[in-house]
């Protein structure tokens, strides 16, 4: 059995792109999932892919579900079709399009095709993230369980060290205020008392 190996690029960003692995029997569905799972985005938008050309021109589509809009052609539907069936050369390319609302778009490129080894692996995997994936839904990236893990990871308490809380050094500074204005008018005293 064939293993695909496609890369999933973000369209804005090619530095961003996830590897992941499917069987050649496996349906766009399961891709469909993969690659939301690997951008960490929920399943609850509209999805489609399109078979496209090496200058990622829009053909066929395959779709999640037919949905109320005009289409040139009868789309494909995911769960009805396998991936190998629309595999047309060694690079095959697809657009995928998540969220017509947001218009999240990716690119995803077959990059290997192998035999599978020993056939025990769980397909469709993830099995390389590259670059910061986009947040779904706006800054809600590093909220929560993600800022922890960079605090953790980067420890950002170390390096304080040395820097008082706000408001410390004022108080200081204003006592050895205080204490040069006393003395110098104690200087001035005794200067006034040697003139008399």
């Amino acid at each position: 059995m064939a293993v695909l190996k496609f890369r999933v690029y973000f369209e804005e960003d090619d530095s961003i792109y996830r590897d992941v692995a499917v069987r050649h029997t496996q349906s766009f569905l399961l891709l469909h999932q993969v690659i939301l799972k690997a951008y960490e985005f929920d399943s609850k938008h509209q999805a489609t892919f399109f078979r496209s050309n090496d200058h990622w021109q829009r053909g066929r589509e395959i779709s999640l579900e037919k949905y109320d809009k005009p289409y040139k052609v009868e789309p494909l539907l995911m769960d009805a079709t396998t991936i190998g069936s629309e595999i047309r050369d060694p690079n095959q390319k697809f657009i995928y399009v998540y969220d017509f609302v947001k218009n999240w778009s990716f690119l995803v490129e077959l990059i290997s095709v192998s035999k599978e080894e020993g056939g025990k692996g769980d397909y469709p995997v993830v099995i390389k993230s590259e670059g910061i994936a986009p947040s779904q839904y706006g800054t809600k990236g590093l909220v929560g369980d993600k800022l922890t893990e960079i605090e953790e990871k980067y420890d950002l308490t170390k390096g304080t060290e040395g820097f008082g809380v706000e408001g410390e050094g004022g108080e200081a500074e204003s006592e050895s205020e205080e204490n040069e204005e006393s003395e110098e008018g104690e200087a001035e005293g005794a200067a006034g008392e040697e003139e008399l």
